[in-house]
């Protein structure tokens, strides 16, 4: 009986690919690289390290796709975040093969939880520039019209602000989830442990 087989796993490729011909034009991460490069970070108030001192610190916005990358595919650690930076092609393009360390992903996530819940919010704002949902609250009487719009489809004001909340609400559940296995509790005892110790010795 015959089966399909696989490559010889050493033998040599002799036009390998790069990275942006591997990644469909229509692929999300392109999306997501598109969204983020377009936001001017400072509008945001991100934490931005700017110390020449030791080693670089990474881009937010590079994290910030990172995260947002995350939370579309459901990834529900850093660590595991840090993992697809090492064997997922799609977040290798999206980084362009950087690999941060869970830390830097974790920390990055606590100290700009305020910015990245605006960015989120901004997606809102951008539908309504591109009139993918109304802002203007329309009033009709008892005549009946045929038309294409659906009760799902159709956004006045009220449905703008319960979309909004929406985002808020996931993205706390999000974030409970990453904090919690990221042992964010954990990390806030062991420094108050280290400060008390650190008192009791000077």
């Amino acid at each position: 009986m015959q089966f399909i087989e696989g490559k010889n796993r050493t033998q040599s490729i002799l036009f390998p690919q790069s990275l942006d011909q591997i990644i469909e034009q229509d692929n999300e991460v392109r999306t997501i690289d598109l969204f983020v490069e377009s936001i001017q970070l400072a509008d945001f108030k991100f934490n931005i390290k700017e110390s020449k001192e030791g080693r670089p610190a990474y881009h937010p916005k590079d994290l910030l796709k990172l995260y947002v990358y995350g939370y579309l595919n459901h990834i529900r650690s850093s660590r595991q975040l840090e993992k697809e930076c090492k064997r997922n092609i799609e977040v290798m393009w999206l980084m362009k093969e950087l690999a941060p360390d869970h830390n830097t992903i974790s920390n990055f996530r606590r100290d700009n939880e305020k910015a990245i819940r605006k960015v989120f919010r901004l997606t809102v704002s951008i539908a309504k520039h591109f009139d993918l949902i109304g802002g203007k609250l329309v009033a009709g009487d008892s005549t009946k019209l045929r038309a294409q719009n659906s009760k799902k489809n159709n956004f006045n004001e009220h449905k703008i602000e319960r979309h909004l909340a929406w985002i808020d609400a996931k993205l706390d559940e999000y974030n409970k989830v990453l904090s919690e296995a990221d042992e964010d509790n954990k990390a806030v005892i062991e420094e108050s442990i280290k400060k008390q110790t650190e008192r009791k010795q000077g």
